[in-house]
């Protein structure tokens, strides 16, 4: 039993929504191809999950450098290229700095790939 030409292209509309979010500008796009860079790294991706997912909301360097087989300076070279990308920041507290997300930096990321909300969704 075959479809309808207009149950595929129902079909084709509900499986393939577009993504989320307006359409970059240029320089938007210049600037969050830097953000993704900084993700592109296996460590830097692993540290900002560690810092997002930290109890209390922030985590200090201590902690960090040993989850890897890293020296602390390669460590603290990889959180220097997140801080410069608006990932994260840093507060230093005595000889250890605590890091933190940059949540709307984040969340503008996340907007990037959000499903757009149908039209007359959540309206009861």
């Amino acid at each position: 039993m075959s479809k309808s030409g207009d149950d595929l292209d129902t079909a084709a509309r509900d499986c393939c929504a577009p993504l989320g979010g307006p359409p970059l500008g240029e320089a938007d796009a210049a600037e969050l191809a830097g953000v993704f860079k900084a993700l592109a790294d296996p460590v830097r991706l692993r540290l900002l999950n560690m810092i997002a997912s930290a109890a209390g909301g922030e985590i200090c360097v201590c902690d960090l450098t040993g989850a890897f087989a890293q020296s602390a300076p390669t460590i603290s070279h990889h959180l220097k290229v997140l801080r410069t990308a608006g990932l994260i920041d840093g507060e230093r507290r005595g000889t250890w700095v605590y890091y933190r997300v940059v949540e709307d930096r984040l969340t503008r990321l996340s907007g990037l790939f959000a499903a757009p909300v149908p039209s007359g969704a959540g309206a009861a």
